[in-house]
């Protein structure tokens, strides 16, 4: 189920109330620890902290560099966290430190999946959140960009 709402307020409006509550309470720890320079905003029917394109004007898909989104599906809510997803030492102290809370994880490939507030451990999502400063993970952004960049382009000559 994606939103066509237009702003993080009018996307909060159509949730249930207690979608809403879950959503808002994630969304208070996440600006409540946001680094420096990132923006909240929608993208792709979700709320996206990004980084402006003002910093960083092209990426490879020519959509701002999403750093964390948050989004109430059809079964679940998800809180998406690039930051981790984008490198396999951080995914598995993130793995770790959520088994690690007693609370049960439903981790997907790009996601992190919670049916009630009370299943997502909040203390670990303030941390991660704001582990990561904007240079840093427009550092990492670049290298994906630039693999996705020499992957086309190899699959483009032997194509």
């Amino acid at each position: 189920m994606q939103s066509e709402a237009k702003t993080v307020e009018e996307y909060l409006s159509e949730l249930d109330e207690g979608r809403r509550e879950a959503i808002a309470a994630v969304r208070a720890v996440i600006l409540e620890n946001l680094p420096a320079g990132y923006e909240e905003t929608m993208q792709h029917g979700m709320i996206a902290y990004i980084v402006p394109s003002s910093v960083v004007a092209e990426t490879y898909n020519g959509q701002p560099l999403v750093y964390i989104a948050l989004a109430s599906q059809k079964r679940h809510m998800s809180l998406y966290l690039t930051g981790v997803y984008g490198d396999e030492a951080t995914a598995e102290w993130f793995r770790e430190r959520y088994l690690a809370t007693g609370k049960r994880m439903d981790m997907g490939k790009s996601c992190v999946r919670f049916t009630k507030l009370e299943n997502l451990p909040l203390d670990l999502v303030s941390e991660v959140v704001a582990m990561t400063p904007m240079a840093d993970f427009i550092g990492h952004a670049g290298v994906h960009e630039g693999s996705r960049t020499r992957r086309r382009k190899a699959r483009a000559k032997a194509g």
